[in-house]
């Protein structure tokens, strides 16, 4: 779920703020954790920002079976359009093996913009 929150001058220069919900759910039979997350964030202007860093919101959540881990965070987009798409790098404990569980593409667009 995404929402807009505004518009933003930041370095004399307009940004558009969005806030999104990321829901992750554990449906294996193992407890896992997320380790590290990785986005790409795109504008309707073509400019691209890679975000890699550990955990989310400064949390590496172990999730049990069958449990599930709901965060909230923003972004800014030079434009009143923009997606992300990425991944979250996980553990299985049981195994100890590292896995990535995709995050599909999701858009964000200003209401205003519809138009």
């Amino acid at each position: 779920m995404t929402s807009f929150e505004g518009t933003y001058f930041k370095n004399y220069k307009i940004h558009f703020a969005f806030s999104y919900v990321v829901t992750i759910e554990n449906h294996s039979k193992d407890s896992v954790q997320l380790t590290s997350r990785h986005w790409e964030i795109f504008d309707s202007l073509n400019d691209l920002e890679i975000v890699d860093g550990e955990g989310v919101i400064g949390k590496k959540p172990v999730l049990k079976p069958g449990e599930n881990h709901t965060y909230s965070s923003g972004c800014l987009l030079s434009s009143p359009y923009g997606a992300m798409k990425g991944h979250f790098n996980m553990i299985n404990f049981t195994t100890t093996k590292t896995f990535k569980v995709i995050v599909p593409t999701f858009r964000m667009c200003a209401p205003f913009a519809l138009n």
